[in-house]
């Protein structure tokens, strides 16, 4: 079995050498049944990816299933602009929009098939969630637990509620522990990091693990060609510790990497942890031994204060120290997901007066502040909860200024290096969606508004409308982008300190070198190129011709000066 010497001896490192062995005996039978040739072949990253982040069911048509809609929208739209789809968690769920999963293995009927899926799969490169970490209270498994059936008995963690556990890390404001009753009557207190629903799995089990890596492998064989590891970051509890980054945690995804390598080299780790900069780059590991992405959580609120503040210094300054371990790795760079625009990344890099502006910026703006439990039992701002669209908005801007502000902001996350994640809201323009809060009480709700089709075809068809301002437009950057070698997640990337108020960055590789001009304020600029910098004369978002070294930005300008273009033919899949 190829790997086999790494997968015991990371097996040997999480449970100690006579488990370690038991453990490898126990999913050697799933390696050995994976069928060679049915994951993707090994590739590396390149600049032609860029990655939908959708729900199944955000587009909707009457008498149809949502996961065919979304296909025949993203063939009919999406095709020139992205390479592949995350569809967020498409599994029968009991609360948190799809994170409480009640089986892993089947699609919520609800949204459709596999079949739908494995479709989808023909056209574009897929993205499945492993919700790793629990387990809804409502799944076969966790009843199994109570039933104390064989093979489920140490499924979750039983805590004695008198530990004191104020030392542990919190994303949450709820219990860390809930009670349940087992058939036998007994009462156990049960670790609930997001919420009483939500069960955590107990990984010092070997059942446990050998169920989940039975699902990795799943989803690997219905297409999967990116694993995210959700909330990973908490996945191992030591009560002794705070119970997040630790040692096992990152040997368990050293394990999920290793046991991917030996059966489906072509499938790559993404890891999802809301964290300070720093904790968060460390799951990319030595740059071949843990994640092959890393979600770019930093970017987000720090692109937004940018914004607000019309002063690009602080984000120059972050951005110079943005590169991964190897050229096998790269940061996943999003500006707005199905969850809210987390605030602790900033930790270290902006000072707290920074966030209490972003979060007054949010609520001005129809937004909510969420937050967590510090250890000494306050609480403090976590992510806002704001489509990045309205986050970014001023009072009284007309679609034109929103739409021009809005997509400078993504044009920034584009020229980074590494490869683009977009959430579906931002590609369509979506404006926060109060009524949502209002019908769940979710904080989170308001940007997870489902769409019926037929109005967002309409709108993004009608000149003018601001879906039509920002789509196209959207569109056209990722298209533009995914044609130039020097977007290479490889490539070198240098940011220059031309003003404040331009974020300016050069991307060059063997065939070719682009100088991007980012206007982040809502000033005209005039910036006096040194000779040097230029590497071409021609804009290629608007295909016109400097006429020398000046250049004049509008407020909210993008320009990508290159020395040559690159192709001009959509990177489409065939």
């Amino acid at each position: 079995m190829r790997g086999a010497e790494k997968i015991t001896a990371i097996l040997k490192s999480i449970y100690g050498p006579a488990r370690g062995n038991e453990a490898y005996q126990r999913i050697l039978p799933l390696l050995q049944a994976f069928p060679a040739g049915e994951s993707p072949a090994a590739g590396g990253l390149s600049q032609a990816d860029a990655v939908l982040i959708t729900y199944g069911d955000t587009l909707n048509q009457p008498g149809e299933p949502p996961l065919q809609t979304l296909g025949r929208f993203a063939r009919n739209y999406l095709r020139p602009a992205f390479s592949a789809i995350h569809i967020l968690p498409f599994f029968p769920f009991s609360s948190d929009d799809g994170f409480s999963v009640t089986d892993f293995s089947t699609v919520d009927p609800r949204l459709g098939q596999w079949a739908d899926i494995n479709r989808l799969g023909r056209d574009f490169d897929l993205m499945f969630d492993l919700v790793l970490n629990h387990v809804s209270s409502q799944n076969d498994w966790f009843r199994r637990y109570l039933n104390q059936e064989p093979g489920y008995t140490d499924l979750a963690l039983e805590v004695d509620p008198g530990l004191d556990l104020s030392h542990i890390t919190r994303p949450r404001t709820t219990p860390l522990l809930t009670p349940f009753r087992k058939t036998d009557g007994r009462t156990v207190h049960l670790w609930t990091t997001f919420s009483a629903d939500q069960i955590d799995l107990n990984y010092q089990s070997l059942d446990v693990l050998e169920k989940m890596i039975g699902v990795l492998l799943f989803y690997v064989r219905q297409g999967a060609r990116f694993i995210r590891l959700d909330a990973v970051a908490y996945l191992w509890k030591e009560t002794a510790t705070t119970c997040i980054h630790c040692l096992q945690t990152h040997d368990m995804v050293k394990l999920f990497r290793a046991v991917l390598d030996s059966t489906a080299p072509g499938v790559s780790l993404i890891t999802e942890t809301n964290v300070p900069h720093h904790e968060n780059i460390r799951y990319f590991g030595d740059g071949r031994d843990e994640a092959r992405m890393v979600y770019n959580f930093t970017l987000p609120p720090l692109l937004l204060y940018t914004f607000v503040t019309g002063d690009a210094t602080a984000l120059g300054r972050w951005a110079r120290d943005l590169a991964p371990p190897s050229a096998e790795t790269a940061f996943f760079n999003f500006t707005a997901s199905h969850d809210g625009i987390g605030v602790r990344p900033l930790e270290g890099i902006l000072p707290a007066s920074a966030v209490d502006l972003l979060a007054a910026r949010a609520e001005s703006n129809g937004g909510a502040v969420s937050s967590r439990c510090r250890a000494d039992g306050g609480q403090t701002p976590y992510e806002l909860n704001i489509t990045y669209l309205d986050a970014l908005g001023g009072p009284g801007d007309e679609d034109a200024t929103r739409a021009a502000r809005f997509l400078a902001s993504q044009a920034v996350a584009l020229v980074l290096p590494g490869v683009p994640g977009v959430y579906v809201h931002s590609l369509l323009g979506s404006r926060n969606w109060s009524e949502g809060v209002r019908q769940t009480g979710r904080a989170r709700t308001i940007n997870r508004q489902p769409l019926a089709l037929e109005t967002v075809a309409r709108e993004i068809a009608t000149p003018g409308k601001l879906r039509h301002l920002v789509f196209h437009a959207y569109c056209r950057l990722l298209s533009l982008r995914r044609q130039q070698p020097a977007f290479h997640p490889a490539a070198s990337a240098e940011v220059l300190d031309l003003s404040p108020r331009c974020f300016a960055m050069r991307r060059a590789c063997a065939d070719q070198t682009i100088l991007t001009l980012t206007n982040v304020s809502a000033q005209s600029l005039t910036l006096e190129l040194p000779a040097a910098l230029v590497p071409g004369t021609t804009d290629l978002i608007s295909g016109t011709a400097l006429g020398g070294r000046t250049v004049h930005q509008k407020p909210f300008g993008v320009m990508w000066l290159a020395s040559q273009p690159g192709q001009t033919r959509n990177q489409t899949r065939t």
